[in-house]
């Protein structure tokens, strides 16, 4: 743990607090170590980001849940797009990028 904490510059505290609050969930060493994968680590530092700018842990927490959630919709629609042109189909309005909250851009 004090090694991931390290890499992203925060505080084992902060990737436990994360923890927690359901952020990430490490799997654990035979040893009962935790064991942080990069995705993890990356979900972890954008958290950390966000505390650092003055965001509570609980709302950094959500912002960086909907944010891969986000992130993830546009990848599976970009998806189906590509597979709808490929099959023929139009392929529909682009978005021109993310909307972000109280839906201005």
């Amino acid at each position: 743990m004090g090694r991931a904490a390290e890499m992203i510059g925060a505080t084992p505290g902060f990737l436990r607090a994360i923890g927690e609050a359901r952020l990430i969930a490490p799997l654990r060493s035979e040893g009962g170590h935790r064991r942080y994968s990069r995705y993890q680590l990356r979900i972890a530092a954008r958290a950390r980001e966000l505390v650092d700018g003055g965001t509570p842990i609980e709302a950094a927490c959500r912002i960086v849940i909907l944010e891969d959630q986000l992130e993830e919709a546009l990848r599976l629609n970009e998806e189906l797009r590509k597979a709808g042109a490929e099959a023929g189909e139009s392929p529909g309005p682009r978005p021109e990028g993310r909307a972000r909250a109280g839906g201005h851009n």
